[in-house]
């Protein structure tokens, strides 16, 4: 079972393959951005390419193995013999570095390739499934490297603990187990609660359970946009009778979906608040307001009336310049450095800069994870407008 393209062993056959085995060594070598070659070139220099790493591959690769082709733009080796961890990173290592000094020409073109190589090691039916995996937690970080997949790493316990929260997640909605609870924000000049960030958690047999938990499993599931409808159907209900503004988390998910507006407006209308009680707090990072749709979105709600806050401001990709071009009305400093404003000097600089900003751009500021006095007493002296922490309120179903 041959390859008609690249001439080598074909999909079918490495099944064959690893069928006989009971065990081995497997390298899943998938090529870096072959979608960009296919793009800029054209097909056919694709394949003219796929040809050329097949011919090199074959040249390359260690005597003891088997080269096939799995898909497009990936190849497989396979070993039956027993290879230490070090003599399986020899191997990558090898391979990557030879195509690291060549490149491959393809009509009168110079192109040069790279690979993502996933290893994995032992029962010859987990083989490619467990290299899969290994490439997909090696991406995340980075290219033209090898992984080798660990049972016990990070990434695959999360993903084990993703699989559980999805059935759990499914039980949430089918048995309404999706709650919103509660935390005051106080007034850093008034000393009384304005508002209250409005928080999922799932109820399970009487526990208690936080996003962190099931947020991951929700977008896997295609659910989070359910959990945000819940949540605003709750918290619309519960504020209804009192004066108090209320912020609601929106994720990206939520706003590439574009139901939000008509949603809100609806239990506006159903339960009779004003737009200007209710805060929609963007969870994803700032990179969101390059989107020229969201930024319709953001700016057709505050046209409606809505608040607008960003939050975790300070984490990843949050930058001044972007912040300053869409002017929210609440920007929230990530609680990582409120945690360790006492202690920790960068902290105290990066809260003092994001304060001086937000004041001379008439933003107001919330502190996150204010749990102590010291902490607050430091929050109140550098300016900041609002505070929220457990030294004030945990959230809980009800509010005060």
């Amino acid at each position: 079972m041959i390859d008609t393209l690249t001439g080598i062993s074909n999909r079918f056959a490495l099944m064959e393959y690893i069928k006989s085995m009971k065990e081995g060594n497997l390298f899943l070598l998938d090529i870096d951005n072959f979608n960009n070659i296919n793009n800029i070139y054209g097909l056919e220099v694709a394949d003219e390419i796929l040809v050329e790493v097949a011919r090199l591959l074959k040249i390359s690769k260690p005597n003891s193995t088997e080269l096939f082709r799995l898909n497009s733009d990936e190849f497989v080796l396979v070993s039956k013999e027993f290879m230490t961890k070090k003599e399986l990173a020899t191997t990558a290592s090898s391979i990557i570095s030879f195509f690291d000094n060549i490149d491959i020409s393809v009509d009168d073109l110079d192109i040069k390739i790279s690979f993502s190589i996933g290893i994995s090691v032992g029962d010859s039916k987990s083989l490619l499934n467990h290299a899969h995996v290994a490439i997909t937690e090696l991406r995340k970080h980075k290219r033209a490297a090898y992984k080798i997949y660990d049972q016990n790493s990070t990434y695959i316990l999360k993903q084990k603990e993703n699989v559980y929260w999805v059935d759990k997640i499914k039980s949430a909605f089918m048995d309404e187990n999706i709650t919103a609870y509660f935390q005051p924000i106080i007034n850093n000049k008034t000393k009384k609660i304005e508002k209250y960030e409005c928080l999922v958690r799932i109820i399970d047999d009487g526990v208690t359970i936080p996003p962190i938990r099931f947020l991951e499993a929700s977008r896997l599931t295609g659910t989070l946009s359910l959990v945000t409808k819940q949540i605003i159907e709750q918290s619309f209900k519960k504020f209804s009778g009192t004066d108090y503004e209320f912020s609601i988390n929106i994720t990206g998910t939520d706003l590439h979906l574009d139901y939000l507006e008509e949603y809100l407006l609806s239990h506006v209308n159903k339960y009779n608040i004003k737009p200007s009680r209710v805060v929609l707090e963007i969870l994803e990072d700032i990179n969101n307001l390059d989107d020229p749709d969201i930024i319709k979105q953001l700016d057709s709600f505050r046209e409606n009336g809505f608040n607008i806050a960003i939050d975790d401001f300070g984490s990843e990709n949050s930058n001044f310049s972007r912040l300053l071009d869409f002017s929210p009305d609440y920007l929230k400093i990530d609680g990582s450095f409120i945690k360790n404003i006492l202690t920790d000097n960068k902290s105290l600089i990066i809260v003092e800069a994001i304060v001086h900003i937000c004041k001379r751009s008439n933003i107001k500021i919330i502190a996150e994870f204010v749990h102590s006095k010291e902490v607050q007493a430091k929050i109140v002296e550098l300016g900041i407008d609002y505070s929220q922490g457990y030294y004030f309120g945990e959230p809980r179903a009800d509010i005060d």
